[in-house]
């Protein structure tokens, strides 16, 4: 009796056996069709990037190879030398000199700089670092808000209210190279402010209470700790803000008075290269729209050669 109870155990046991191999191998065989999914839904995922990342680089690409064939030839039939270094726009005269228009939007990027960074810096630390949070809540979206206004909006706003302010205390008509340092450097610094803030906010903690532990008061662990190491980002965030700054149009059109003359002083009118462009791009033919392009070529050439620069100091401090 007890060997036919053994076998019949043993029999039960090697069903339960089997039943559980089976259940194994079925759990084996959807663990292995999920890893197949997941692979194929990864590797569907990595060809959307790769082709996202394509149509951004022959985006960028189309553009420059459009922008330097419509206006390279102008360039040469002007000359190199009388069209970048010319003092004169006179398209009815069949005379393209820009260098009015290069100096009008180095100068008008600087004052925006001057203006919109300090600003943009101070505030970032205001929010990351003193601000209660309640007034975290009130400032970071006001300032976000900013970033949503169209630029158009930013022109107008100039030219109702801050040009004839600094017509009535400094005269000169107010449309004029201040105005249009004053809007850009408004119009930079949502820009500024989140980046920054960003980076700030990124500093590890270890170095503010080291700092404070130290006996460093609050400021100034702020300004030798935190600014220090976080500046890779704040400067970034500056050369991002001078792209905006030196490729803004329409504000500018509206506030900085269109006259293609070399600035004597804050208050003289200017017009950018970009502000050419749109002002004359719409009735142009012939040599004058290839010289606008060729407009748009040397600005292009001017922001790839500065943001060339930034990207380096930029790197070299994120070294440091």
């Amino acid at each position: 009796m007890l060997q036919g109870e053994n076998i019949i155990l043993n029999d039960d046991n090697r069903d339960n056996m089997d039943e559980t191999n089976m259940k194994e191998n079925k759990k084996n065989i959807d663990y292995m069709g999920e890893n197949k999914k997941n692979s194929l839904l990864e590797k569907i995922v990595e060809i959307i990037f790769f082709l996202s990342a394509c149509v951004a680089i022959i985006s960028i690409g189309t553009i420059t190879i459009f922008i330097f064939i419509k206006g390279s030839p102008a360039i040469f039939k002007i000359g190199i030398k009388d069209f970048v270094l010319g003092k004169e726009w006179q398209p009815m005269a069949d005379i393209y000199g820009i260098f009015p228009m290069i100096i009008a939007s180095v100068y008008a990027t600087l004052g925006a700089i001057v203006i919109g960074v300090p600003i943009g810096l101070f505030t970032a630390i205001f929010i990351a670092e003193l601000a209660p949070p309640w007034l975290v809540k009130i400032v970071r979206p006001a300032v976000e808000l900013l970033a949503g206004i169209p630029s158009v909006v930013y022109g107008f706003f100039g030219l109702i209210v801050i040009v004839p302010m600094i017509d009535k205390y400094f005269g000169g008509g107010g449309n004029s190279l201040l105005a249009a340092s004053i809007i850009l450097g408004v119009m930079i610094l949502p820009t500024i402010v989140s980046i920054s803030e960003t980076s700030i906010r990124a500093v590890p903690n270890e170095y503010k209470e080291g700092s404070l532990a130290m006996g460093a008061s609050h400021i100034q662990t702020i300004f030798k700790v935190i600014i220090p190491a976080a500046k890779s980002g704040i400067l970034a965030a500056v050369v991002l803000g001078i792209g905006r700054a030196i490729g803004e149009t329409m504000a500018v059109i509206l506030v900085a008075g269109n006259t293609p003359m070399i600035p004597g002083s804050l208050l003289d009118r200017v017009r950018p290269m970009t502000a050419n462009i749109a002002l004359e791009m719409g009735y142009a033919f012939g040599l004058h729209q290839e010289a606008l392009f060729a407009t748009g070529v040397i600005l292009f050439i001017f922001i790839m050669i500065l943001n060339i620069i930034l990207n380096m100091v930029t790197y070299r401090a994120g070294e440091k």
